[in-house]
């Protein structure tokens, strides 16, 4: 086994250099590949087999809330997007321009989208003329261009896949309950399917989405200790429905602006399972979104039977699961490395001996743990073993975020938290934009969100002193 391994390309230890590690995984895990434009990737088809199973499952979760799905254009005109200068302000260093069409120069720069809040309300804007028109409640599932200086796949590329929620409301309190229930599915979904527990909260002035009112956010740890933002929800109010003219004659027959939200996750969520789950062994997939989620490996499968034993078991077994067999001519262990490092649930060995018993050998990615069981019991062993798992890794999941959770009430134990224990750390602190700003130059440490689960930790801010108002969750982030 051990030389078997071996053939199976070795990662780089998570202790050693985290950022190697995450990057062996993701390439040797066979999730993506690199092309020939830098910050664009190429999702090959387990990684994007990943992502069909989180919009399958979101789009299920969004379509219970009413939502329905629409698909806008990819470029924006450049007058368009200036109609809201402060989200255009937000976005003007990431932005990519179409210049050209053919060999004819646009009349018009075209901005390719890094988000579609223009052109929903361009699109509101025709579609909204009364009352009975709203709520509008939409999403679309596409791409979206940012061009940002340094890349790591899934986590920050210049192209990612997303979905983005735009949706239009007669009143603010209308609004305001949307961007609250959208994030709040979006912190069940990271929970109940990818088994990563998340921090519900508001994002500060300073970290909110460019032209917000308020922005909601679910934040992550990672098993490095630096936290993730997961997915976030934005309540417009009427600014954006001002800029761009969106207006409805309501039921006492006055004139109103609509008010907006919006709301997004993207394919980062596939780098935030590799790095609260992923192991020196690579990764660990959640049964919900593996793409196998049981392998079946044949021992000896040139003996009579075994490979007839083989597939008459994966026929079986996918009435339950997302089954595959191995019959490649690689030897046993060479294919239970390959599985581990692919991050597969549950692999099945099955030999000339297991069948003379009616057995096999049922081995769980996550723990390790062997089991020998039945072959006639498989059928219901398994489902209750993939639902085991997968509430089991958000158990441990969970502890390892408390773990790694710290309480500061003064600076220098916020400072000496910061550099020598990784993680979450949660502090009081004034309002003070230029205290928050001082605490990230000084430690790298940022406001990742105030919890609507407020405590009272103390009576102070954790950096200047003066009178606290918020407690807030800070951190080290990707």
């Amino acid at each position: 086994m051990a030389n078997d391994k071996k053939k199976v390309e070795a990662i780089t230890s998570m202790d050693e250099d985290f950022a190697q590690w995450y990057t062996d995984v993701v390439l040797k895990s066979d999730l993506t590949g690199y092309t020939s434009v830098k910050g664009f990737m190429v999702l090959k088809p387990t990684g994007y087999a990943i992502w069909e199973l989180i919009q399958r499952q979101l789009d299920e979760r969004f379509k219970a809330t009413g939502v329905e799905n629409v698909y806008l254009p990819l470029l924006i005109p450049e007058s368009l997007l200036e109609k809201e200068k402060d989200h255009v302000e937000g976005f003007a260093p990431e932005v990519a321009w179409v210049t050209h069409g053919g060999s004819s120069k646009l009349q018009e720069r075209m901005c390719v989208r890094p988000t579609s809040e223009t052109l929903f309300c361009d699109f509101y804007q025709k579609d909204i003329t009364s009352y009975r028109d709203l709520p509008k409640v939409y999403n679309q599932w596409c791409s979206v261009v940012r061009w940002e200086k340094e890349t790591r796949p899934f986590l920050r590329s210049r192209e990612f896949l997303w979905q983005e929620g735009h949706t239009a409301h007669a009143t603010a309190e209308e609004a305001e309950a949307r961007t609250e229930q959208m994030l709040n599915v979006y912190a069940d979904f990271c929970e109940d399917v990818l088994a990563i527990p998340v921090v519900r909260g508001q994002k500060t002035e300073k970290e909110k989405f460019a032209g917000a009112v308020a922005t909601y956010t679910i934040e992550a740890l990672m098993h490095d200790g630096k936290a993730l933002q997961s997915g976030t929800s934005h309540n417009f109010g009427d600014g954006f429905a001002k800029a761009y003219g969106v207006q409805f004659t309501d039921k006492d027959n006055t004139l109103k602006y609509v008010h907006q939200t919006s709301w997004g996750v993207t394919t980062r969520l596939i780098g935030a399972v590799i790095m609260v789950h992923g192991d020196n062994d690579g990764l660990v997939l959640p049964p919900k979104v593996a793409p196998t989620q049981v392998m079946i490996i044949p021992i000896q499968q040139k003996k009579e039977g075994v490979l007839e034993a083989a597939d008459a078991l994966q026929e079986k077994l996918s009435r339950v699961a997302r089954v595959k067999t191995d019959k490649t001519d690689k030897s046993p262990g060479f294919k239970f490395a390959e599985q581990e490092m692919r991050g597969i649930p549950l692999r099945i060995e099955v030999g000339p001996r297991d069948l003379e018993n009616n057995e096999a050998v049922v081995v769980r990615r996550d723990t390790g743990e062997k089991q020998t069981v039945s072959l006639d019991e498989l059928e219901t062993v398994i489902p209750a073993l993939l639902d085991t798992i997968q509430k089991e890794m958000l158990e441990r999941a969970r502890a390892h975020r408390d773990e790694h959770t710290y309480t500061a009430t003064d600076y220098e134990t916020f400072k000496d938290t910061i550099e020598n224990r990784p993680g979450f750390i949660k502090a009081m602190w004034c309002g003070d934009r230029a205290c928050e700003d001082a605490i990230k130059e000084e430690t790298g440490a940022t406001a990742r969100c105030m919890p609507f689960a407020q405590e009272h930790l103390a009576d102070t801010c954790v950096y200047c002193g003066k009178e606290a108002k918020k407690m807030v969750y800070f951190g080290r982030a990707y």
